[in-house]
């Protein structure tokens, strides 16, 4: 898979931004199909820092209701991804 499949998008909530600033921790929605090795090699040769650790977990979608009919948002995957210190990663800085 190339790299830049593995890495669909950031994820800036209030939430990773906390845990960006307590942990060097940032938050990606990868591919459905991507493993940690596969996601830690990405973000380094991407965003080129050091990667500590990955933790991976699957989103299920939502229920949503729209008026009767009731659907459902796709599910798709989550990285967690732990810098190592002194690495950065300039992505939603003043968000």
């Amino acid at each position: 898979m190339e790299l830049y499949q593995i890495i669909k998008k950031t994820l800036i909530t209030e939430k990773s931004t906390v845990a960006r600033d307590a942990a060097n921790q940032y938050n990606f929605e990868v591919h459905a199909k991507a493993n940690r090795i596969e996601v830690g090699r990405a973000v380094e040769k991407i965003f080129k820092v050091k990667v500590l650790a990955v933790r991976v977990m699957n989103v299920r979608g939502k229920k949503k209701r729209s008026g009767k009919v009731m659907g459902q948002r796709s599910a798709w995957k989550k990285a967690i991804v732990t810098l190592a210190p002194g690495s950065r990663i300039e992505i939603g800085e003043g968000v």
